[in-house]
């Protein structure tokens, strides 16, 4: 980020609190008793309730209802955050929280474990995959009330400090105890790299969070020595993050002097970033995969990418965020994440798609309509405006106003689609039957030193069957017709999160991709590239 950048948003920031949001809590009265007040009407209005109103009235509550009905009126990405929701607002994008280092998932009211994190807290004592947390400091904790925000608020903590598990282990007839001291827990945003054909590298990137361009120097490095001379970035259900990120790693495959992206507000000046020429990769072919969860910083990537011919966009169009939002901290504790500039991509184009002020529920149906109306499934479905074309770095016309047009459109699949897979992936079934299936063969499984030899294993076993037995124990009948046709789709995915339970993602992936549509259309085009 250039010094001009960094000099508007802290113009921005002192200019929206004093006048946007003001000292909301603040109550001054003078000798007569009549309140005085600044000249915010917002100020004026709370604190006529909190010293006039007939009732009491919890002003916080209130000013947090204010302040988020305010800042909605705004465009779809502004928001107002309380300060009991920051914190885990933060973490996901911080690189790392404090915690006991395991995954969890709910099943059956229970908190199972699916993984405990390598050198974590958890692991130093002795918890494993597949314990059930039933008691948190001596309190009971299972049933319906159990939730996901409610876990992590009892887990996460300050580092340093400790709590008391209670826990429930196959084959283990007495409740087990342990004192775990919490602990910093990294946030990965690079969930896997490895060789996905030879010579090619293959690298999934599912946010861009504050280490993100380190991770992936770090995948880039790896994959190096394992000889791989292209490589496959896959950005596809990557929903942004922090712009810098992306421009470092999009640096990385640039020559020196040409633009990554521009940005530019009605406050905020044009601020730009070109590549520095010191990138790793800047000769070596590239294809990008995006889909209509792919937005913002993963937008910018691709965008750039394709607006300098650098490279093949491979998959959907994407969401089209391209509004630029900087979160400030409030008095409070709590923040504003305010819609401060717009992206536009080397070519000149918009990424955002168009919107109405206030009307964000309209805005987030976005994608339904898209569905609707066969963009999924058909590029001829896309509607692209003709008086918003641009050319990319070689002449080739592209198009603004919406998200990136790929240039090779990768169509859904719905090849094994059947109203039995529907149900099965709706409800849960495979997910919770490949736990079981873990959980019960724990012993054997954990003997298998690779995912190669585990995958070999498990295809010799009638996976199947047992699974569709276990969702008629559920009350979904059988239907053979059904199952037939979602056999493939179905024994990959059984596999692959059996997999992921004993080795984590460096086995679930490889197996996951192996019937990828999108891939597969990625590694020939990455075989194309000179």
């Amino acid at each position: 980020m250039n010094k001009n950048l960094k000099t508007v948003l802290l113009v921005t920031f002192t200019t929206l609190v004093g006048l946007l949001i003001g000292n909301l809590l603040a109550r001054r009265a003078n000798g007569t008793g009549v309140v005085s007040y600044g000249s915010n009407p917002i100020n004026e209005i709370i604190s006529l309730i909190d010293n006039k109103y007939v009732d009491t009235v919890d002003v916080k509550k209130l000013t947090e209802e204010t302040m988020t009905d305010l800042v909605s009126k705004l465009d779809p990405h502004s928001v107002f955050i309380p300060s009991s929701d920051l914190e885990d607002v933060n973490s996901e994008l911080e690189g790392s929280f404090s915690g006991i280092g395991v995954q969890f998932n709910i099943q059956n009211d229970t908190v199972m474990i699916i993984a405990v994190i390598s050198g974590g807290p958890s692991e130093k004592v002795g918890v494993l995959a597949g314990d059930r947390i039933v008691k948190v400091n001596d309190t009971a904790f299972v049933g319906k009330s159990v939730s996901n925000e409610k876990v992590m608020k009892k887990l996460r903590g300050k580092e340093g400090t400790k709590v008391k598990l209670g826990i429930r282990r196959h084959g283990t007839k007495e409740l087990l105890h342990y004192t775990i001291t919490r602990g910093e827990i990294p946030v990965n945003s690079v969930d896997i790299a490895y060789m996905i054909e030879p010579k090619v590298g293959y690298i999934r990137v599912s946010k861009f969070a504050a280490t993100t361009y380190k991770e992936f120097l770090d995948a880039i490095a790896s994959l190096r020595t394992q000889g791989a001379e292209r490589y496959v970035v896959d950005l596809r259900q990557n929903s942004g993050g922090y712009l810098e990120q992306a421009v470092q790693m999009v640096n990385e495959f640039l020559p020196e002097g040409q633009m990554i992206v521009y940005s530019k507000g009605n406050a905020y000046p044009r601020a730009e970033s070109r590549a520095n020429g010191k990138g790793s990769c800047i000769k070596l072919p590239l294809v990008v995969m995006i889909d209509e969860y792919s937005a913002s910083a993963s937008e910018i990537f691709s965008g750039a990418i394709q607006d300098n011919d650098r490279g093949v966009i491979v998959g959907r169009r994407s969401f089209g965020k391209g509004l630029v939002q900087q979160q400030m901290p409030l008095s409070d504790g709590s923040a504003l994440r305010l819609t401060v500039a717009r992206y536009y991509t080397p070519s000149g184009r918009s990424i955002q798609k168009p919107y109405v002020k206030g009307k964000s529920e309209d805005y987030q149906l976005d994608l339904l309509k898209r569905y609707k109306r066969g963009e999924f499934d058909s590029k001829d479905s896309i509607r692209m405006v003709d008086s918003l074309k641009f050319k990319t770095l070689k002449g080739r016309t592209v198009y603004g106003g919406g998200g990136i047009m790929p240039d090779v459109f990768v169509p859904r699949d719905t090849s094994d689609f059947t109203p039995y897979l529907n149900k099965v992936i709706n409800y849960g079934y495979v997910y919770q039957y490949a736990f079981q299936y873990a959980d019960q063969n724990r012993a054997t499984l954990k003997s298998f030193k690779s995912w190669q030899q585990l995958e070999a294993h498990l295809k010799s076993k009638d996976i199947l069957t047992g699974f569709v037995a276990f969702a008629s124990s559920k009350g979904l009948a059988a239907a053979p017709k059904d199952i037939q046709v979602s056999k493939r789709y179905l024994i990959t995915q059984l596999h692959a999160f059996i997999i992921r339970d004993l080795m984590g993602d460096k086995g679930f992936y490889p197996v996951i991709n192996k019937d990828d549509k999108t891939i597969k259309v990625a590694l020939d085009q990455i075989k194309k590239i000179k």
